[in-house]
């Protein structure tokens, strides 16, 4: 149990004087216990590594990123999410507390004031005695009955000689920002997740259409091979293979349209509706992906939310030792009371019934077995913590960048391959086609051809889509947009050093 020390302090006359006691608190309440702050040191290279390999295009990316791709579609949803997504919500929650735990630890800056009223009655039993005198009488004396009322107001205040208190208020200040800060991560990650997730919709209606027109020709090959079989020039086998390639390319296209349910009722989590509640209309189109710039400097990072708020709980951390520091020192307060007190309320505000009284007091804990020690080690641990974080987000950071530019560009890239090979494909499968009519290959040809062209068609759709996810997640690497002002794009000098916006 820790010893505490409480001294009222017995003062010269000269140093009885209010005015002199604030100026003299004033004067002492700049002092600080908290090591000066630095961020931590972090290597950060000039630009990305892979950035070099991008396409020269690029298209200045507005605050709302998300236009970029330009689809009425996505912009109606992104309008909605900011109101309707509860993750959101909680986030803001958050972000009020913050608010309020920094005006509490301001409120304890300044003086407190109190008053009361009280009234009480009381009195005293009475006593009687046996005398000894000739008469026989017996000798007592009544109980006393009493009032007691009393007005009293009073006020406190804690000088801040060591920072204690300031150090709370910076604390709960460098809180408040990365509260602020993990509000815009949310709300930026929300935003990236409701357009992938846009994306791989409209990949699945993509999908589903492309099934449906694939069934189609299907349909009419089945139409061919039975017809021929009638006619006797192909044989039951061609029939049963055409059959089979339809009755599986049937099921292609059920998981099809449930994966793209799938994926609308998660737009609808999002925007913080009822899945059953929630339709959006069917497009079958994806939107085309922007290209990014061919640089990206690493100065993108600076505008991370996540990385300013793991930064500013260094801070925070950092001014916590300061805390805890200023246990080791007394506390000084300055307290007064005055009042009236009396025995009936009518005359209970008159000068006769004035009392007051003005002091300071000195506490300080003398004994806690090592409990203040203990505190002002898991504060410099807690610094050690949060600048690990804080290095560990910037570094991942740098790696989401530089490998969704690897994987836009080879998307990118892959495209434009796939789309060569689509070209062959089909062009392969009108020649195996009019082979077949012609009796010169066995309908295994044709199916494998259609096979081919089924798998390019679906390779080639489902490349677009990790293109566009992939430019919508770098898009949220580097917070939502990738300009910068033209003078910090020209300055050179060394790599810069990552701070909190």
């Amino acid at each position: 149990m820790p010893l505490s020390i409480a001294l009222p302090i017995a003062l010269p006359k000269v140093l009885k004087t209010p005015s002199l006691w604030l100026t003299l608190a004033a004067a002492l309440a700049g002092c600080s216990t908290a090591p000066p702050y630095q961020r931590p040191a972090m290597e950060m290279p000039a630009s990305f590594r892979e950035a070099a390999a991008q396409p020269a295009a690029a298209t200045p990316v507005p605050d709302d990123w998300w236009r970029l791709f330009n689809d009425p579609a996505l912009d109606a949803l992104q309008a909605q999410v900011a109101i309707g997504n509860e993750n959101l919500k909680a986030s803001v929650a958050q972000y009020r507390a913050a608010q309020a735990a920094l005006a509490g630890s301001r409120g304890a800056l300044l003086p407190s004031f109190g008053l009361g009223l009280d009234a009480s009655r009381s009195g005293s039993g009475s006593s009687r005695s046996t005398s000894s005198t000739g008469n026989g009488n017996n000798n007592s004396s009544a109980g006393s009955v009493g009032n007691s009322v009393s007005l009293t107001g009073s006020a406190s205040w804690e000088v801040d000689l060591w920072g204690r208190l300031s150090g709370q208020v910076d604390t709960a200040q460098a809180r408040l920002q990365a509260s602020r800060d993990d509000l815009a991560a949310a709300e930026l990650s929300v935003r990236a997740t409701l357009a992938q997730t846009y994306f791989s919709l409209r990949a699945a209606e993509a999908q589903t259409a492309l099934l449906q027109d694939t069934l189609t020709a299907y349909q009419r090959s089945l139409d061919l091979t039975q017809n021929r079989y009638q006619a006797g020039v192909a044989s039951a086998a061609d029939v049963a293979q055409a059959q089979n390639q339809l009755k599986s390319t049937q099921a292609q296209l059920i998981e099809s349209r449930s994966s793209r349910a799938q994926f609308e009722h998660a737009l609808a989590v999002l925007l913080g509706r009822p899945p059953g509640l929630f339709d959006l209309g069917n497009t079958a189109t994806l939107p085309m992906a922007p290209d990014a710039p061919p640089q990206l400097p690493a100065q993108l990072l600076e505008r991370r939310p996540d990385i300013a708020a793991a930064e500013r709980r260094v801070a925070a951390a950092n001014a916590q030792v300061g805390v805890a520091r200023a246990a080791f020192f007394p506390a000084l307060t300055l307290s007064a009371s005055a009042g009236y007190r009396g025995s009936t309320l009518a005359n209970l505000v008159s000068a006769p019934n004035l009392f007051w009284s003005l002091g300071p007091a000195l506490a300080l804990t003398a004994f806690d077995g090592g409990q203040r020690q203990a505190a002002v080690d898991s504060a410099r641990a807690g610094v050690d913590q949060a600048a690990a974080s804080y290095r560990q987000t910037v570094l991942t950071a740098l790696q989401e960048v530089e490998d969704n530019l690897v994987i836009a560009a080879s998307l990118q890239e892959e495209t434009g391959v796939l789309a060569e090979a689509l070209t062959a494909a089909r062009r392969a499968l009108d020649v195996t086609t009019n082979q077949y009519r012609a009796g010169t290959v066995s309908y295994l040809n044709v199916v494998s051809a259609q096979t081919a062209v089924l798998s390019a068609e679906r390779s080639l759709l489902d490349v677009r889509s990790r293109r566009l996810a992939a430019i919508a997640q770098l898009l949220k690497n580097v917070a939502g947009r990738w300009d910068l002002p033209p003078a910090a794009l020209q300055s050179g000098g060394p790599a810069p050093t990552l701070r909190a916006p």
